[in-house]
């Protein structure tokens, strides 16, 4: 009794001592990935220049340093070869079920770097929110928000982090991608009465002093985008157009410029038309609303006390 009680300690004892083996043997094997990992990253960045190229490849190399170290405990604690392709499979399958929504942010992850659907410095619009991508990571993107109780496209404050599986499931709005443009217009009402040739002469002459450089450049990525996607070649330049409503003449000025400009732009615009229709001495009047009463019902005043 006393030998087979001996033989099951000693047993214990080297079962005991091979885990601890193991276990030491992993968490070296561990600690000189890492430490691989962090050498590659600083190899790149002392040797690429370009932001957008250093940050995709030190992400790249951070998640295959995090995949060698998932194979690496696998291998190290299944004993048995023949069982590793069953544990494998088994592995698998229980991460697939637990972890799907993470599963679909990876390949999310995936889906932005291999095809570009947006990148860090982009302003997106994902879920209903709106904002500058400052970082992608595995399972989510992190946007510095713009917006919500904020007027235009001034940051909130808030930084917002959302899954990565949503570009999966829905519309990814992307305002600086081959295009770093947007179209946006202003409304400019004009008195009846108005030198209207002259208030049209105005606002064209403000938006080619104002806008110049913007339509420069925006002609040179729509030829881009021209070559690139099935897309018309637009006309980049300023329009003006005007209607006729019940209290004034509606002159609309559209326009191309900066995604990050359009409310300094807006604003240099109408301080520019406001400075030269006043130098037109009441030639060209700015309308306010307007009522006129055409009739009146017929009142009785009562004042007999009761």
């Amino acid at each position: 009794m006393s030998e087979l009680e001996k033989f099951m300690q000693n047993f214990k004892n080297w079962e005991s001592s091979q885990l601890l083996f193991e276990f030491a043997q992993f968490i070296s094997w561990t600690a000189l990935i890492f430490f691989l990992s962090w050498l590659i990253r600083k190899s790149i960045s002392r040797s690429f220049k370009d932001n957008t190229i250093r940050y995709r490849l030190k992400k790249i190399v951070r998640f295959v340093s995090y995949i060698f170290v998932l194979l690496l405990l696998i291998v190290t604690f299944t004993s048995e070869l023949q069982y590793f392709t069953v544990s494998i499979g088994l592995i698998s399958a229980g991460i697939a079920f637990a972890l799907q929504e993470v599963i679909l942010s990876v390949a999310g992850w995936f889906a932005i770097f291999g095809s570009n659907i947006y990148k860090p410095g982009d302003r997106i619009e994902i879920n209903g929110i709106k904002g500058d991508v400052i970082d992608i990571g595995v399972t989510r993107t992190t946007l510095m928000e713009i917006g919500e109780w904020v007027k235009s496209d001034n940051y909130s404050g808030r930084i917002v982090q959302i899954s990565n599986a949503f570009v999966f499931k829905g519309a990814v709005h992307n305002y600086s991608a081959d295009f770093p443009f947007v179209w946006d217009e202003i409304d400019i009402p004009i008195k009846y009465g108005s030198d209207i040739t002259l208030a049209n002469q105005i606002i064209v002459d403000v938006a080619k002093r104002s806008l110049l450089n913007y339509t420069n450049f925006a002609k040179d990525h729509w030829k881009v985008m021209v070559s690139k996607y099935l897309i018309e070649n637009a006309n980049i330049d300023a329009t003006v157009t005007f209607k006729l409503t019940d209290n004034w003449i509606e002159f609309n000025l559209r326009y191309v410029v900066d995604f990050k400009k359009r409310r300094i732009t807006k604003n240099e615009l109408f301080k520019d038309i406001l400075r030269e229709i006043n130098k037109t001495s009441g030639k060209v009047t700015f309308a306010s609303a307007t009522f006129e009463i055409v009739g009146m019902p017929n009142l009785t005043i009562n004042n007999e006390n009761q």
